[in-house]
């Protein structure tokens, strides 16, 4: 009876250990190559390279590095003198030609009142140069405008609100115009972007919750699934001179998954959390369990 208990005692504990075994192999199967989340996530922003449109040397720089700034804010001042001077020019030139059209018109009204006693030669040629003299007005009020916006031009202001970062800019630095000198976090557009595992796609939809863990931080950041993306980096394949397909040609038999960047949209960030473009997250997405049942079959 005793040796029966036993046995039995043993029986019953291998079954349990199986039993556990059998369901701890699966949760684990399932958490790690079904259930979408991963540990390879990025914080990011969209970020504006600032950089002016017009050439000439740098008399003010109202930020600083870290500065928080509004759309409209006032980065930095190039010196304004040649530019106004150039308006000043094209004002003078726009005026002289005023004066040379109302003049003409004048000419040809005497013309047209004289009638035959004025050759035809002699109106067509006052027509042509009123006609002529109106487009040089024109020409002239365009470089007037142009140099008015060079002028509006020299004050570089923020076009988005965000964060001041990469400042080196100092006063008496001379400023190219195309060439970045700063650039401007965009905090009104940061995301996380969460690189999953290609065969976890199948599970994640548009719209799905997410959680969001920051390395460091304890407090979860929640969002919703905005873009997957459509296409990555094929890395066994290059362009050639010849414009067709350069692939390797050689092929590894060990495949890794390749990781495709999803979006995710934030809704809530607790207070306090310091959102820096480049911060580690864990990204975990919500999904119904039906859909899980889906991903394991």
């Amino acid at each position: 009876m005793r040796t029966f208990l036993i046995w039995s005692v043993r029986l019953l504990t291998t079954a349990m250990v199986l039993t556990f075994a059998l369901f701890g192999g699966r949760w684990l199967w399932t958490h790690y190559n079904v259930e979408p989340w991963t540990r390879d996530g990025r914080v990011r922003a969209d970020v504006v390279t600032v950089s002016p449109d017009v050439n000439g040397l740098v008399t003010e720089v109202d930020v600083k590095d870290g500065q928080t700034v509004r759309v409209g804010d006032v980065l930095f001042v190039i010196d304004a003198a040649r530019y106004t001077l150039a308006e000043r020019q094209a004002e003078a030139q726009r005026a002289a030609d005023v004066a040379s059209l109302a003049q003409a018109r004048r000419e040809n009204r005497r013309n047209d009142a004289l009638g035959v006693l004025v050759t035809t030669e002699k109106t067509e040629e006052g027509a042509a140069k009123v006609a002529e003299l109106a487009a040089q007005l024109r020409a002239a009020q365009a470089q007037l405008d142009v140099a008015r916006l060079n002028l509006e031009r020299t004050t570089v202001r923020a076009t988005v609100n965000g964060m001041v970062t990469n400042l080196e800019l100092q006063p008496g630095d001379y400023a190219s115009a195309g060439h970045q000198v700063l650039a401007v976090i965009d905090t009104d557009a940061i995301y996380v972007d969460g690189y999953f595992e290609e065969t976890k796609l199948p599970l994640i939809r548009l719209g799905d919750r997410a959680t969001i863990r920051l390395m460091g931080v304890n407090a979860p950041l929640t969002g919703t699934v905005e873009t997957i993306a459509a296409g990555i980096e094929d890395r066994e394949r290059s362009s050639s001179s010849a414009d067709l397909a350069n692939v390797n040609p050689t092929f590894s038999w060990v495949r890794l998954a390749q990781r495709i960047p999803v979006r995710i949209k934030l809704d809530h960030v607790p207070d306090g959390v310091r959102l820096i473009a480049g911060r580690t997250a864990t990204v975990a997405i919500e999904i119904p369990h039906s859909r899980t049942a889906e991903g394991n079959s």
